[in-house]
């Protein structure tokens, strides 16, 4: 007889622990390969028969053995993979003889332990990780976001923010996600502003209105806080998704230029206008009025805007080669200023806009000077 037939007999009477002790020598003798060839035949189906043992630990202690080998049986390593999530897991987060398919059908069954386990498997590749984002739990999808070697595509984070995006712990990973793309990233604001917006306590508090307004202004502010966070190269791919979302508007336009932040204004009139980036940018950096002007009606800016901001244009030039210290507060006084006299609707609502833009300066500035005295 030899041991592995004394192996299948002895396991039939012993104790569910000395089973497992000898799964995993058994396990190991495999993955030696000190075993004749004959001999590798007979263990791999006792390995294959210990798949049915009634006890979980003896499977756990199977899966565990072979999870990190590349000379396990594949069909060991399948069949534990679909084993009850306990028994499955260590194969499941380690095993290199899974493949791409074999992890997105198992992410596919639907079941959330499963998803999160292959979401924190290391080196995940770019379709596991749609698989994830198509159809994984929220709590797959916050894993998927916290393994920083996971590689993760574009249309992934999306897909995540637009089917988790009232998950509270899931926005916050994707806000501190380097990898998190511009546009992906500006979507991530609008869905905590409608989060904000919608809480109960924020309307009991102001009224849905009030809310809904306090939300749109504080996305706008910390969309200004993105551009400074987005790459000059990325800058034509957050307008294209500013403009396809309907929030590249002309109010948003001018609190970018109040607040300097010309090479993106470049590339939203380079956008709007259909002039090319070399003529865009040349007349951003010393274009006349007259030229200027025409191009923000290329771009179909509003003639009641186009004063205010020549006049910023102006001040952040003369800043840029240092003949003048001027910052937000200063700009968006001068660009009200540019707009005495004009009494008509959009001119009324323009310089609104500017007083709070005004406003929202002098209040970080205080706060700035508040914070460095206290500081003294």
């Amino acid at each position: 007889m030899t041991v592995i037939e004394y192996f299948l007999k002895w396991i039939k009477s012993a104790k569910a622990a000395e089973r497992a002790a000898a799964a995993v020598a058994l396990a190991h003798a495999y993955l030696r390969q000190e075993l004749t060839f004959e001999e590798r035949l007979s263990a791999e189906a006792a390995l294959t028969l210990l798949l049915d043992d009634p006890s979980p630990k003896v499977r756990l202690a199977l899966s565990e053995t072979l999870s990190l080998s590349h000379r396990a049986p594949a069909q060991v390593i399948a069949a534990l993979a679909a084993d009850q999530v306990e028994v499955a897991a260590p194969v499941l987060v380690r095993s290199p003889l899974l493949s791409d398919g074999d992890l997105v059908d198992r992410v596919a069954s639907g079941v959330p332990k499963v998803q999160v386990l292959i979401a924190s498997r290391p080196q995940l590749s770019l379709p596991v990780s749609a698989a994830i984002a198509e159809v994984g739990a929220a709590e797959a999808c916050l894993e998927l976001v916290r393994n920083p070697s996971a590689r993760i595509a574009g249309l992934s984070y999306r897909r995540m923010i637009e089917r988790h995006g009232g998950h509270a712990a899931l926005r916050a990973a994707l806000a501190a996600d380097r990898r998190l793309p511009a546009d992906c990233r500006h979507l991530l604001l609008r869905r905590v502003g409608e989060a904000l917006s919608a809480a109960p306590f924020v309307r009991a508090l102001m009224g849905a209105s009030r809310a809904e307004k306090l939300a749109r202004e504080a996305c706008a502010n910390a969309s200004l806080t993105l551009i400074d966070a987005t790459d000059r190269s990325e800058h034509a791919a957050l307008v294209e998704h500013l403009r396809l979302s309907g929030d590249l508007t002309l109010s948003f336009l001018i609190r970018a230029v109040a607040y300097g932040k010309i090479d993106f204004f470049g590339a939203a009139l380079v956008s709007l206008s259909g002039q090319s980036e070399a003529r865009v940018r040349a007349l951003l950096a010393g274009g006349r009025d007259a030229a200027l002007s025409a191009l923000l009606s290329r771009a179909e800016l509003s003639p009641v805007s186009h004063a205010p901001v020549l006049t910023a244009l102006k001040i952040w030039r003369e800043v840029a080669v240092g003949r003048r210290i001027a910052g937000p507060q200063e700009v968006s006084w001068h660009m009200l200023r540019a707009l005495d006299g004009d009494e008509s609707a959009e001119g009324a609502a323009l310089a609104a806009l500017l007083r709070r833009i005004h406003l929202d300066a002098l209040r970080s500035n205080a706060r700035r000077e508040a914070l460095a005295l206290a500081a003294a």
